[in-house]
């Protein structure tokens, strides 16, 4: 079955992680490239060229763009207020394009969203949720490892431009684990990027050698007594450090996971991506001085549409 538009199968809907390509973009793309008032436009331009890219060498007939609204108003922040606390806040140049980004998406025509409540994690889980309720895997587009819990062997990872595509079985080849025990594997070892202790002494190694043995971190509390059988250095003590820290190693999985009931405006509407909006993508464009080779993108864009 094909859709009308941009021509690709039904069976695959993609969702995009935007804030990692924001960031990429931020932090590789020249810092002098600024508007005719000065503002910086380096992300903007960065990231309106990455979704342009993907979008005339993937043409989905499903996508949606997640985004990030704040770095501390999700409801892990209620559980944990330290949650990601040790994150500088954005400079004022960066948040200026995240909004300008949000347009460019929802300009291209693409579904674009954000929840002050929820992260784009959690947006994005429910959309791979909702997806497999009508027969649809998904590819995720992110370079953020903790996404990969959300997969099924039907589902790919996908590094864009970076590393490239992982399905489910190749995730344990590269982060050690199964994707249903990355969010144990966190909980357990700790996630220094969103602030997240896990339990004290158990590093990486640790975690991965308790997961293949007992599958699960209730797995793992549920046999107590057998952790002395695990293949790992300081074995006979690890049981009573697990248990000693039992409360905050299910603290931290409270917050590992990733949330699959976010709210959603009618996605399923919404996921079908409508022809690009030139005049408010020129109009962007113009305000951020961005050139031609961009809007000759989103023109090319345009016509694949109504091809």
């Amino acid at each position: 079955m094909f859709l009308a538009g941009f021509g690709y199968t039904a069976s695959m809907q993609y969702l995009i992680d935007a804030s990692v390509y924001i960031f990429r973009a931020y932090y590789s793309m020249p810092d002098d490239m600024v508007d005719r008032e000065g503002n910086p436009v380096n992300a903007l331009y960065g990231f309106c060229r990455f979704l342009g890219d993907f979008m005339e060498q993937v043409r989905p007939g499903h996508i949606a763009v997640a985004f990030d609204e704040s770095l501390s108003s999700s409801f892990r922040n209620e559980i944990y207020p330290l949650y990601k606390a040790n994150r500088e806040p954005a400079p004022e140049e960066l948040r200026r394009q995240f909004g300008q980004c949000r347009r460019f998406a929802r300009a291209l025509g693409l579904m674009e969203c954000a929840d002050p409540g929820y992260e784009a994690d959690d947006l994005i889980g429910t959309l791979v949720g909702l997806g497999r309720a009508q027969g649809r895997a998904s590819t995720i587009v992110s370079r953020d490892k903790d996404l990969t819990q959300l997969l099924s062997s039907a589902d790919v990872f996908w590094d864009f431009a970076g590393k490239g595509k992982l399905a489910y079985d190749r995730i344990p080849d590269v982060f050690g684990v199964w994707p249903e025990q990355i969010a144990d594997f966190l909980a357990l070892a700790g996630d220094a990027v969103d602030n997240i202790p896990g339990v004290p002494g158990v590093g990486k190694k640790t975690a991965s050698a308790l997961l293949r043995h007992f599958g699960s971190l209730d797995n793992i509390y549920a046999n107590i007594d057998r952790v002395h059988e695990v293949e790992v250095r300081g074995a006979k003590k690890l049981g009573a450090r697990l248990e000693l820290h039992r409360e905050a190693a299910v603290l931290a999985r409270k917050l590992t996971g990733i949330a699959c009931d976010a709210p959603m405006d009618d996605p399923e509407r919404f996921l079908r991506p409508a022809r690009p909006d030139l005049g408010a993508i020129n109009a962007l464009f113009d305000e951020a001085d961005i050139g031609m080779a961009l809007r000759r993108q989103a023109e090319r864009l345009a016509d694949l549409h109504g091809a």
